[in-house]
């Protein structure tokens, strides 16, 4: 989903339209929480709208870093983007997203690093194409996916530091499953999230990301890439019951759709290149009967 937003545009709204911002993050947001790690119908009321304000922040950020209208300023969208951001967090907004995200910032006494990471996170999506090591690609997922889970915690007053690691180990996994089933949507934008040290490992040059099915040395490079992800879910599989509550169930419905990505990509082969796995309406019975039957 592309937003329609741009900094100093005419989409604004003053302070006393609270209801109005709201109601702009959540039109921006409904139906739109592609790997976002916080179910939306179970986000109790009082939450909503900071949850909103959240994800329109970060969505409308990520969609100057991609999206081809905001080619040739990408990076200037972004520094205006902080520069709101700064502001809302001083009380002062007029972006609806803003003023929406102020509230939240002075009922949740939400911390400003985390939005910083996410935006460094999309400044590097602008100026760096590829990843060297696995070292290099988790400290991107630091700021590009862990910021997300550590606010979401912060909001249902879960933030115990015992329960960081486990969210980062939550947030990062979804992250490499994300980059899995989007290897070719990623080489389009001309990214490319494999570390290349594992690329050169199984003897997959760049090249093979281009063609329309996955050969034997690239399904072979998948498992790896998949073993990885699945690490990050295993090292987070007591979140959710730690975590209890409404939180804890949404917790667990996330932590077992990234699963079944996995899952999908297994299936396949290991070729997301003709086959990139994506959840459907489909796989809800599975998911909710697996969500029930979850012993964490």
């Amino acid at each position: 989903m592309r937003s329609d937003v741009t900094p100093g545009d005419s989409a604004r709204v003053g302070a006393d339209a609270a209801a109005a911002a709201e109601e702009y993050c959540a039109r921006l947001t409904r139906g739109h929480y592609e790997n976002f790690p916080v179910a939306p119908l179970l986000v109790p009321r009082e939450l909503r709208a900071a949850v909103q304000a959240v994800y329109a922040f970060a969505r409308t950020a990520d969609d100057f870093a991609d999206e081809p209208e905001h080619e040739g300023r990408r990076l200037a969208l972004l520094d205006a983007w902080e520069r709101m951001l700064r502001s809302a967090f001083e009380g002062r907004a007029e972006h609806p997203i803003f003023v929406t995200l102020a509230q939240a910032v002075t009922r949740h006494r939400l911390p400003l690093r985390p939005f910083l990471d996410l935006l460094a996170a999309f400044r590097l999506d602008v100026t760096k194409t590829s990843y060297e090591t696995w070292d290099e690609l988790r400290d991107y997922c630091r700021l590009s996916a862990d910021p997300v889970g550590r606010l979401m915690l912060h909001l249902f007053q879960k933030d115990d530091p015992g329960l960081l690691p486990l969210s980062d180990a939550l947030c990062t996994g979804l992250q490499l499953a994300n980059h899995w089933q989007d290897v070719r949507e990623d080489r389009g934008r001309g990214r490319v999230y494999i570390p290349r040290e594992a690329m050169a490992r199984h003897g997959v040059p760049e090249t093979d990301l281009d063609a329309p099915r996955a050969g034997k040395a690239f399904g072979a490079l998948m498992d790896e890439l998949v073993g990885r992800a699945r690490d990050g879910f295993g090292a987070a599989r007591g979140l959710p019951r730690r975590a209890g509550g409404r939180l804890g169930w949404q917790l667990r419905l996330t932590w077992l759709g990234g699963m079944r990505i996995l899952e999908k990509i297994e299936a396949s082969g290991g070729d997301v290149l003709a086959h990139p796995p994506r959840l459907s309406y489909a796989d809800a019975p599975l998911l909710a009967a697996r969500a029930a039957a979850w012993r964490g």
